[in-house]
């Protein structure tokens, strides 16, 4: 089966998932370094939904009452008939709420993997290296210290959120241009989010290589279409509520077993055998 998907890389990419599951299943003791991480996201999962859920039902009623208002005033002097208006707000208001559950499915899982792969790194780091050892038989670490992996992890983070704000805005303000401007933004904003998706699941095997954040970047888009598949298959899998606590830590690893089959053979091999 693998032979054949490899063929196919968007199909490929987007079986590492389940790949990941089938190494977990074969080796029983790698479920030890899930366990913390399962245990933090359940936590952070019941703040996260809860607080974003609350804040986002009020505004949506709040917006559905204005309207609702706006509508019994603009109608007050038209004729009866034209009250049917008042059933289309209870429409859209439905609609809004369909909406609004679907975004903060979205959002909330995204913030879930920025807190919780965070808070979890020192388990997942330790996952990704068993798992870089089964795939390949060896491990590599580029040590730099304490201190200065800290800073790494820091700008890390910065950059993200910098890559994030600079393509995000221009895209949001998009959706003010009807149809075209909509779909671009759209479109635009799948591809943003999987791209941070794909560098924080890749990103175990890259920093222990101390790639730069442009690198992580490069070897994100130079695995394409099997990163695409990869990160929209995990995408999907973080925005399922109560799944994604243990959704997260499967693509972890099966960010790391990527990285063994499609990216190390290519642009790592050499380096690795002239530094063994």
């Amino acid at each position: 089966m693998r032979q054949v998907l490899s063929g196919f890389g968007f199909l490929s990419g987007a079986s590492y998932p389940f790949r990941a599951l089938a190494v977990f299943r074969r080796t029983p003791r790698l479920w030890g370094y899930l366990i913390v991480p399962i245990l933090l996201n359940f936590f952070l999962g019941i703040i996260l939904y809860a607080g974003s859920l609350y804040l986002g039902w009020q505004v949506v009623q709040d917006l559905i009452t204005y309207l609702s208002n706006w509508i019994d005033l603009l109608i007050a002097n038209l004729p009866a008939w034209l009250g049917i208006l008042e059933y289309l707000i209870v429409g859209l208001g439905f609609l809004l709420h369909l909406l609004l559950i679907i975004v903060l499915f979205i959002v909330t899982g995204f913030l879930l993997i920025q807190v919780g792969v965070t808070l979890g790194a020192p388990w997942y780091g330790k996952l990704s290296e068993e798992l870089e050892k089964i795939r390949t038989g060896k491990l590599q670490v580029i040590e730099v210290g304490i201190f200065r992996d800290i800073g790494r992890a820091i700008l890390f983070e910065l950059k993200k959120l910098v890559l994030l704000v600079c393509i995000g805005i221009p895209l949001f303000l998009l959706n003010f241009l009807p149809g075209v401007g909509t779909a671009i933004s759209t479109v635009g904003g799948i591809i943003l989010t999987g791209t941070i998706v794909c560098l924080d699941f890749l990103d175990a095997p890259l920093e222990r290589r101390r790639l730069s954040f442009r690198d992580k970047l490069s070897v994100v888009f130079g695995s394409l279409p099997a990163s695409a598949g990869f990160s929209l298959v995990c995408l999907g899998l973080i925005s399922i509520p109560l799944v994604n606590l243990v959704t997260i830590p499967l693509c972890v690893a099966s960010g790391t077993l990527f990285f063994c089959d499609r990216i190390l053979p290519k642009r790592f091999r050499s380096v690795d055998n002239a530094k063994g």
